[in-house]
């Protein structure tokens, strides 16, 4: 879609776009959402794609993704052996509802910020205990939890200008075991809801993560593997008004297809098979 309202587009920014923003702009990656819809708002838009940024760091201590990585470019991350949770990255990758020309422009940040109840890449950074790196229009950087920064659909807790610079996955999680559900009503479809469950190998300890079906990410903790009914009753005090509604699935729906498929999650790591 043409921007009919944009009168300027900034290639090269600095190193620290935000310190030039102002009111009417706009972050400019994969531009898939952007270029989707109206902006009438928009004046500016600031080419991130200019800076850059590393789009896949391993090292000791983890994997770090650039903001402005593509979806074809995670997707095509071969993980270290040892990093049994990283077959996570295809699965979630293969959850997009797009064609692979939207694979080939669409970023990893631009669908977190996003902050849409299906986000598969929130869904993954937050099961996989991932932090973000923010940076803010006055230079300074914060580091926030993956799981404290969607706030409900469409809604995140960035600050005017900020900016999701990276993302740091900690080896500690990448090397878990790992089980996930995802349902859609059609095929290659929006999630309905997708889980995941993720244990630390050599302790009883799961840590279950329900997207898709709620307005923000949450992340159910146990230091031991529960039984079918503890679980369940950890799911039913999940606020009423955090299921999401809409074309794919009411909440009571949603609740029902997290309960289904939490315990065939819980059934499978506990066992270490499919269940």
């Amino acid at each position: 879609m043409d921007l009919n309202t944009i009168t300027e587009v900034v290639r090269r920014p600095t190193d620290r776009p935000g310190v030039d923003w102002r009111e009417g702009d706009a972050w400019l990656a994969g531009g898939t959402w952007l270029f989707s819809v109206e902006q009438p708002d928009l004046r500016r838009l600031i080419d991130l794609t200019s800076l850059r940024w590393d789009p896949l760091v391993p090292n000791d201590t983890g994997l770090e993704i650039g903001a402005t990585c593509t979806i074809r470019d995670l997707y095509a991350f071969a993980p270290p052996d040892e990093w049994t949770a990283g077959t996570l990255i295809t699965k979630s990758c293969e959850a997009f509802l797009s064609s692979f020309k939207v694979w080939n422009s669409a970023t990893v940040g631009g669908n977190i910020c996003m902050s849409l109840p299906a986000g598969p890449m929130i869904t993954l950074t937050v099961a996989l205990e991932a932090q973000y790196e923010l940076w803010a229009t006055d230079g300074s950087a914060r580091t926030v939890d993956a799981l404290d920064f969607v706030t409900g659909n469409n809604q995140n807790i960035l600050a005017p200008g900020e900016i999701l610079r990276r993302v740091h996955i900690p080896a500690r999680a990448l090397r878990k075991r790992t089980a996930h559900r995802r349902f859609e009503l059609t095929h290659i479809g929006r999630s309905t809801v997708f889980l995941i469950g993720t244990r630390t190998p050599g302790t009883g300890d799961l840590l279950l993560t329900i997207t898709a079906g709620t307005t923000r990410p949450v992340r159910i903790a146990f230091d031991a593997l529960p039984d079918a009914r503890t679980l369940r009753q950890s799911i039913d005090v999940i606020p009423g008004d955090t299921w999401f509604a809409d074309p794919n699935g009411t909440p009571d729906h949603r609740r029902h297809l997290t309960h289904h498929f939490a315990e065939e999650i819980r059934r499978e790591l506990n066992t270490g098979g499919q269940a």
